[in-house]
């Protein structure tokens, strides 16, 4: 029940960094009326679906540096922002609720259950203990008023008054979109797709879909753009971490080309063309005899090694020993330099975020408040940082929601 004696905190969004900045700030100070307010009639949904429904909550990371690096965008920020809120205060913070978190080999850090239930029922619990109540298809529209007089208009039409908001609606794909933060004053960065995929229409390497290769490089011809890692052929094209990854550092520059553009695979990057051609001599000697169709002396899984070999012209009874210098040299660019010609991007399942936000140099990293609009605040994915794909957007989300969520109740308890 509503109490109108109390100083409220109206949440924008029923996300991670909704639910955790409101379910905090509730906690902290019981005197303060807190409600969510969210559009859809899903609460939670990108938790929920997160590192395939079992939800990357975060990644096991000591260094605070490291930690930052691995946000294409607002990295220096975050770095401010993690010293106040790290990847053990989340786990910790779990914990104390019930939620013990594994770390996977990669990093990755998942509740110990496989299940994102697990998260979502801990803020769902969190919400209900502390009397955080939430509106559902409450769409806002426009954010009028400052501190202690915040008027927040509806969609349908209604209004809500609030002390003090809190916009943690995520990020949003198109420009317009943002036009009712604009409103309020605030420098928005142009959205752009980040973590997508590498749609490579009628090429031939499709037909290796679902294949895997565990390490391989991926490099953006005509820039210093690469990142390696996992890599996974589908039916469309390149997928995987190391994909993604590349997507992420790369999203302003591929959006500028309309997802138009050539990468180079290194299938084995323990080798370049220079380091392969000098080995070739000792290869050739000691596979002389044998097919080359049948000798794979890198590892490479059978189908990829199959395709390369016809992609170089070499024969099915090509021995090593008769290979030719051309068919040499063709072979080494295929295996450490092999060009695709990108066109278009695919969205990765529920990895897909939005680089792009309300800009940094408008809020203050150490309680998360406007700098233009005393009493309003900002967190997670709204914000213009984004992070790679293993767990670091969750960080960012629980991170500055937690921040946001200190600051409020520590001005209204004053």
């Amino acid at each position: 029940m509503e109490n109108k004696n109390r100083d409220k905190l109206v949440v924008i969004g029923g996300g991670a960094a909704g639910f955790f900045c409101a379910v905090n700030a509730a906690r902290m100070n019981p005197d303060l009326d807190v409600v969510i307010l969210e559009k859809s009639d899903k609460l939670l949904s990108k938790v929920k679906i997160s590192g395939g429904g079992r939800c990357n909550v975060t990644h096991a990371c000591t260094s605070i540096a490291d930690m930052a690096s691995r946000y294409p965008r607002g990295n220096k920020f975050a770095k401010k922002t993690f010293h106040h809120f790290f990847v053990q205060d989340t786990t910790e913070w779990f914990a104390a609720r019930g939620v013990v978190l594994k770390t996977e080999s990669d990093g990755r850090m998942f509740p110990d259950t496989d299940s994102s239930q697990t998260i979502i029922d801990c803020l769902l619990h969190e919400a209900s203990r502390y009397h955080v109540r939430i509106q559902m298809k409450s769409e806002v529209k426009k954010i009028s008023g400052e501190k202690g007089a915040f008027t927040l208009t509806l969609q349908s039409g209604d209004t809500i008054s609030a002390t003090y908001v809190c916009v943690t609606c995520g990020g949003y794909p198109k420009s317009q979109m943002f036009d009712w933060i604009r409103d309020t004053g605030h420098h928005v960065e142009e959205p752009v797709p980040s973590l997508f995929t590498f749609n490579i229409p009628k090429h031939s390497i499709t037909e290796l879909m679902g294949l895997s290769v565990a390490e391989a490089e991926v490099k953006i011809t005509g820039s210093k753009l690469k990142q390696s890692g996992p890599l996974l052929i589908t039916h469309w094209g390149l997928s995987g971490p190391a994909v993604l990854k590349l997507s992420a550092w790369g999203a302003r520059l591929l959006a500028a080309v309309q997802w138009h553009f050539t990468v180079m695979v290194n299938w084995m990057p323990a080798y370049n063309e220079e380091t392969l051609r000098a080995e070739w001599q000792q290869i050739r000697m000691r596979y002389a005899g044998q097919m080359i169709q049948h000798k794979n002396p890198f590892g490479l899984p059978a189908r990829l090694w199959h395709f390369l070999l016809h992609e170089a012209g070499i024969g099915e009874s090509c021995r090593w020993a008769d290979l030719p210098a051309k068919g040499q040299n063709r072979l080494a660019k295929c295996l450490c330099a092999y060009e695709m010609n990108v066109r278009g991007k695919t969205t990765y399942k529920e990895e897909f975020v939005t680089a792009g936000g309300v800009s940094l140099s408008e809020i203050a990293h150490d309680t998360m408040e406007s700098k233009k609009v005393k009493g309003l605040y900002f967190a997670g994915e709204i914000l213009d940082i984004d992070g790679i794909t293993g767990g670091f957007n969750f960080q960012n989300a629980w991170t500055t929601a937690y921040i946001a969520a200190e600051s409020i109740a520590k001005k209204d308890s004053r």
